[in-house]
């Protein structure tokens, strides 16, 4: 059987292709500018802890740690939801060599493919009769079989990892050396963590600093594009997913702090009371209906949710710094 996944060509991409088109139409200098390596994805993970931890020096209003819980707990969805939509669909890389030069890959597809979808692949008729039947009918013989090493409890990787003779002694080993695969991933991990970093900065400065952020952003995605390491939809929906994401966990923890809102709202209750209380130039009043406001939205900070708040921020924290050092630490590239 032939090797039908080397010969699968790239999807077409509008977004590349108008990027060439620039190319052709923009200034020299501003060519040079698209294709620099100005910020990658290292930089947007350094201003994301600057960002986490600026609260110690007065520059963000706490919770500084709530803001890094957060930006953890949005990623943790987006890489979950990401998970779902490549696994669900495998795409075609943008860089057809990509598997060849990487990995020692069998020179036949796996057995699912081989059975699923080989011998409908090039063939419309087939396809039709596959749409009509609704089963898989073709013959395909004897399936290829990949090579099966004895690995114990840990058998199941052999067919995600698909090992070869001479790399195939040890699961642990083989494993190490994952970097990610090669076929394209929907939607791209790289513009996640920039947006989300700029979603961040943005609420925590705003202004000038986080309009430099969100052109960098930008800058980031046609980078991708056009180094073709994702399609441009791969890029496009990173963008509005991090954006929605970040929107939507914003309900478990507000921008603002809380206890301004709830003194606001005790202050428009007393309201009439505390400007009488200055009419009549009674003072002590006015005192005590102050003091009342104050002592209220201390009692309702102190009821327990922003406590627990605080610890699951800590623990969030700790253990998504856990699991990345151990990725640097057990896989070549984490």
């Amino acid at each position: 059987m032939t090797c039908n996944f080397c010969d699968t060509r790239p999807l077409p991409d509008t977004g590349q292709w108008l990027l060439l088109a620039l190319n052709e139409k923009l200034p020299h200098v501003i060519v040079e500018i698209l294709r620099a390596r100005i910020i990658g994805l290292h930089h947007f993970l350094m201003l994301f802890m600057m960002l986490a931890f600026s609260v110690l020096f007065d520059s963000v209003e706490a919770p500084g740690l709530g803001l890094g819980a957060r930006y953890m707990f949005t990623m943790a969805i987006g890489r979950l939801l990401r998970a779902i939509s490549f696994v669900s669909t495998i795409l075609p890389s943008a860089r057809p060599w990509c598997a060849t030069a990487r990995f020692r890959v069998p020179a036949y597809p796996h057995h699912w493919a081989q059975k699923y979808y080989v011998p409908y692949a090039s063939d419309a008729n087939s396809i039709r009769q596959l749409i009509q039947w609704d089963i898989a009918y073709a013959d395909t013989g004897k399936y290829l079989g990949d090579y099966q090493p004895d690995w114990g409890s840990m058998s199941f990787l052999i067919d995600y990892l698909r090992p070869t003779a001479s790399e195939g002694s040890s699961w642990f080993s083989l494993l190490k050396k994952a970097g990610g695969g090669c076929n394209d991933l929907l939607y791209s991990g790289h513009m996640l963590v920039a947006v989300l970093t700029a979603m961040a900065w943005t609420e925590a400065y705003g202004g000038f600093s986080s309009a430099l952020i969100w052109l960098f952003v930008i800058h980031s995605a046609q980078r991708e594009i056009r180094e073709r390491h994702h399609y441009t939809v791969d890029c496009v929906v990173a963008i509005y997913v991090g954006i929605l994401l970040w929107k939507m966990t914003g309900y478990i923890w507000p921008v603002k702090d809380a206890s301004r809102g709830r003194r606001l709202t005790k202050l428009e209750k007393i309201q009439g009371r505390l400007i009488q209380a200055a009419k009549d130039s009674d003072m002590d009043k006015v005192r005590e209906l102050l003091e009342e406001v104050e002592i209220g939205s201390q009692e309702s900070q102190n009821k327990g949710p922003n406590r627990a708040m605080w610890v699951f921020a800590c623990a969030t924290i700790f253990s998504a710094l856990t699991i990345v050092l151990l990725a640097f630490t057990w896989t070549s590239d984490g």
